[in-house]
């Protein structure tokens, strides 16, 4: 290869909450591009908007070297691609590929000799050197580790938490050659204050990524079993987590919704890989089973204490506090509050959503959900805390019990709210 460092231009193919962070980072040293298909999404970047929240404007303008576009043709003045489209799953939770595909035919008709394309989205092990490299040589016709070449660093953004962000998180990388390993490790050395870790081969690479997640929400799936278990015997889960978390190596995770676009998609990436080459994955499968299925509990131990407390429940109104998939950001992707929203209303519920954090227009265009533009001062027969919004954490008793009529029902579910006025906590 004959790319040096102090020669890249580096295309950034993706702007979302992978791609805008990293195209930021590479644009403060090197000549870089922002390239979307997005035509608004370019026009607003353009203007110092990013709809995400993960760069200021003031950060937008300190990448000196930095453009966006969606014109091809300035794509093809790249020489290293870096792919940071989406990878979700399907409708039967099987990898859906589409958008990782499409982006290498649209970079195989720019590839040139010697181009290095580097993927970032999270694939199963092997994703990358048996879908999308055919592509790019089919589309481009160039042949692959002789006349462009690949590498695999997987991204390891955290959507609204601003201690940890591209540069202070340890980066691993990866290259279809030694070489390439070499140049993809130095690349990214070049912008990662906390460092890299330059692995063996893609496929490993692309495994610890996809592993990183599935450890999480395995994790997160025995605290919400033992959560139900803790209900269904009067204990307090939340104290049980207290008083286990005084040993020293008690992992500190709590009970919850796992949506988003990490932890309740990547782990159908890796069980839909071990299932093609014959192996069922049971433990992972499980644990995917129970994490899909607390919206539904919630739902069910809503409508239970409302009926405890001679609360109507056809025709009752409740009101949900927050809809991203987590606290203090915008993102709504794989949120399963809409799974709530939609369990509840199987009991022909009148759901309002309340979010500070997000965009009217998103959610209503994404899942059909009118959220209410201003706070709520309406009084409701029961209210969900679902999202752990600094916003909600702060208001008082009194603000909180002034949601409720009668004796309506408070259900929180990220332990934010005073006990002494919660009639359920998961």
């Amino acid at each position: 290869m004959s790319i040096e460092l102090n020669n890249c231009k580096v295309g950034i193919i993706g702007l979302g909450y992978v791609g805008l962070p990293l195209a930021v980072e590479f644009g403060k040293k090197y000549n870089t591009l922002g390239f979307d298909i997005n035509k608004k999404r370019i026009i607003d970047l353009t203007n110092g908007d990013d709809f995400t929240l993960e760069c200021s404007s003031e950060e937008l303008r300190s990448a000196n070297h930095l453009s966006y576009s969606c014109d091809l043709e300035m794509l093809r003045t790249c020489n290293v691609y870096i792919v940071t489209v989406p990878t979700p799953i399907d409708e039967y939770k099987q990898p859906d590929l589409t958008p990782l595909v499409k982006a290498s035919e649209t970079l195989g008709k720019v590839l040139k000799q010697n181009d290095v394309v580097i993927y970032e989205s999270t694939v199963y092990p092997g994703a990358t050197e048996e879908v999308c490299i055919p592509v790019l040589e089919s589309i481009s016709g160039l042949k692959f580790n002789k006349d462009f070449f690949a590498g695999y660093s997987p991204e390891r953004i955290n959507p609204g938490d601003k201690e940890h962000r591209v540069t202070t998180i340890k980066k691993v990388t990866s290259g279809s050659t030694p070489a390439i390993a070499e140049f993809v490790d130095q690349l990214y050395k070049s912008i990662i204050i906390a460092g890299t870790h330059k692995a063996s081969s893609i496929q490993v690479a692309e495994a610890a990524k996809v592993i990183e997640n599935t450890q999480r929400d395995l994790n997160i799936a025995l605290i919400n079993e033992l959560a139900v278990i803790f209900n269904k015997l009067g204990i307090d889960t939340e104290e049980v987590l207290k008083a286990a978390g005084t040993k020293w190596n008690f992992l500190p995770f709590r009970p919850g919704l796992v949506g988003g676009h990490c932890i309740g998609v990547d782990p159908y990436y890796l069980t839909h890989k071990a299932q093609a080459i014959g192996y069922h994955p049971e433990v992972i499968l499980s644990g995917r089973r129970i994490n899909d299925a607390m919206s539904k509990y919630v739902a069910s131990q809503l409508v239970k204490s409302m009926i405890k407390k001679r609360v109507q429940v056809e025709g009752a109104r409740i009101l949900i506090m927050g809809l991203t998939f987590k606290e203090n950001c915008p993102d709504l992707r794989n949120t399963k509050v809409v799974d709530i929203i939609t369990e509840l209303k199987e009991y022909n519920i009148c759901v309002d959503v309340y979010d500070p954090w997000v965009s009217i227009e998103e959610a209503k265009h994404e899942y059909g959900i009118d959220v209410l533009a201003k706070k709520p001062t309406n009084t409701y027969d029961g209210v969900i805390f679902a999202v752990a919004h600094s916003q909600f954490e702060k208001m008082d008793n009194t603000e909180i019990k002034g949601l409720i009529k009668g004796n309506g029902v408070i259900y929180d579910l990220k332990y934010i709210i005073d006990p002494e006025i919660v009639d359920i906590r998961l």
